[in-house]
């Protein structure tokens, strides 16, 4: 099955311009430590005593669908201001049986006007990781100065710091979803500019 811009942009509804699409990577699943800790484990840790942060790993199952909500909420804000073609690869509606999910996010990029990689601190990221890995070792050379890389400020991590040297990734973090919003639209707002004036080729 190929993935092309105009398959993209016939799954997705109208904006504003149609036809700038801003892929959003990021995980769909917030982190929960029910992941990685046994029952015994859990039963010996008094959440109380946590620090907030360590205390939402603890969240209730019902909850981890809110890093996928986060990129829900940041996508609409997108597609409405500046009204971009903001999209996940969900709204694609690709079978993974019929094209595999990296796959499917090199393709996404490859066919993007801009990408970017969401890392907020309770996203379970472990797939993300692997993914962002796979589409820059593919595409950092080409498409390089169409990506971004924005983590929430308390996120750490050695694949943040390998990329920024191995392929010169743009990084950006945040504190809050409005920051996180406001720097997807200065980075969208930056690509436009760089289209327009010849110095990124304009996608059709």
């Amino acid at each position: 099955m190929e993935i092309t811009r105009n398959r993209i942009a016939d799954r997705l509804g109208d904006v504003k311009y149609d036809r700038f699409l801003f892929y959003l990577m990021g995980p769909y699943k917030s982190f929960n430590l029910n992941y990685v800790l046994s029952e015994e484990e859990r039963r010996e840790i008094d959440t109380d005593d946590l620090p907030g942060p360590l205390r939402k790993l603890f969240q209730n199952k019902a909850d981890i669908d809110e890093a996928q909500a986060l990129l829900r909420r940041v996508q609409g804000e997108l597609r409405t201001t500046p009204g971009v073609n903001a999209f996940l690869a969900l709204d694609v509606d690709i079978d993974t049986n019929d094209v595999d999910a990296v796959t499917q996010s090199i393709e996404y990029t490859r066919c993007s006007n801009a990408t970017a990689f969401v890392v907020p601190f309770l996203g379970h990221n472990f797939g993300i990781g692997e993914e962002a890995g796979s589409v820059l070792t593919t595409l950092a050379e080409t498409h390089g100065d169409r990506l971004v890389f924005v983590h929430e400020d308390n996120v750490t991590s050695a694949m943040i710091r390998s990329a920024k040297v191995r392929w010169d990734l743009r990084i950006e973090t945040y504190d809050t979803e409005a920051e996180l919003t406001d720097t997807l639209r200065r980075f969208v707002g930056e690509i436009m500019q760089r289209e327009h004036r010849g110095s990124l080729d304009h996608l059709r």
